[in-house]
């Protein structure tokens, strides 16, 4: 009987799909330690990983290596740890596991639950920063390209803006931003000016009076507190939407910056980025502080 892996390789079972090749497969974990742990597998069933031919296992690991590249560079940690269990399902597979300390990488711990959106959006984003090399394919049976490959090829594409504010819309439903009140986020578009935002520029785009006083935050600093699943929030669920939001602003933007404007007792903040297309996007808040 196949097993549940090789199911998955030949698509009768489903999975959060997040780079492959001709030989090997990567994928979310369904029931993972940490948000983005990756199962790393080859899609030739083989039970044990070290029954593997030695040059089967060499590349099996130089394709885990391209991965786990991929999940650092998507998911926010020091290290991405690697696993062998071997025990849960008979084919090989590799764990990689994003973690900040040692005890993320403990098999004891309690599973987490993660919502099909979140899993979704990490797939996307751990596939679209694995490293691409030549004859590989990604998720939707495309090469995967390198970053610079990437860039150029989207700033060769006409500009689609409505598809960034479709998406920070998305991202931003419902959420509040908790000061010494509360706050929507609003999702904004400006056009961008020629050259660098300067604090005039900024104030001319946002309909705000010259002279207020800006003060720019980097966008990690900003949200930190509503990142933080023991935050202000008081809720994971929600932490974790502002960490997709904070994801999709510094990754799929480029120069994303938050910026203050005015003074106590209420401060403005526009958390903004620019697209390749030339729109500056993301979204504006009130901060109430006395």
């Amino acid at each position: 009987m196949p097993s549940i892996f090789s199911r998955i390789v030949s698509g009768e079972l489903p999975a959060y799909k997040v780079a492959e090749d001709d030989a090997h497969l990567a994928f979310l974990d369904i029931t993972p330690l940490v948000e983005g742990h990756t199962l790393v597998i080859p899609k030739r069933e083989v039970d044990y990983i070290f029954d593997l031919p030695a040059a089967e296992l060499a590349a099996l690991h130089l394709f885990a290596q391209r991965v786990a590249q991929g999940v650092r560079a998507a998911v926010p940690c020091k290290r991405v740890g690697v696993a062998v269990i071997g025990l849960e399902v008979p084919h090989a597979h590799i764990h990689l596991i994003p973690m900040n300390k040692v005890a993320d990488l403990n098999f004891a711990n309690p599973k987490i639950k993660v919502a099909e959106a979140r899993m979704q959006e990490l797939a996307a984003a751990i596939s679209a920063a694995v490293p691409g090399a030549a004859g590989k394919t990604g998720q939707a049976g495309k090469p995967l390209e390198s970053k610079a490959e990437r860039e150029t090829t989207e700033a060769n594409k006409a500009p689609a803006p409505d598809a960034a504010m479709e998406q920070i819309t998305n991202l931003t439903k419902d959420l509040l931003f908790v000061s010494e009140s509360e706050a929507p986020l609003t999702p904004v578009a400006y056009a961008a000016p020629a050259g660098a935002l300067t604090e005039a520029a900024l104030l001319k785009l946002t309909g705000e009076a010259a002279g207020t006083p800006v003060e720019s935050v980097e966008l990690t600093h900003f949200l930190r507190n509503h990142t933080a699943d023991d935050g202000v929030l008081g809720d994971p669920e929600l932490a974790n939407r502002y960490k997709a939001l904070q994801m999709y602003l510094k990754q799929e933007l480029t120069d994303t910056k938050v910026y203050r404007v005015g003074s106590s007792p209420q401060v403005t903040a526009y958390a903004l980025g620019k697209t390749t297309g030339g729109q500056l996007v993301g979204f504006k808040t009130v901060l109430t502080e006395t």
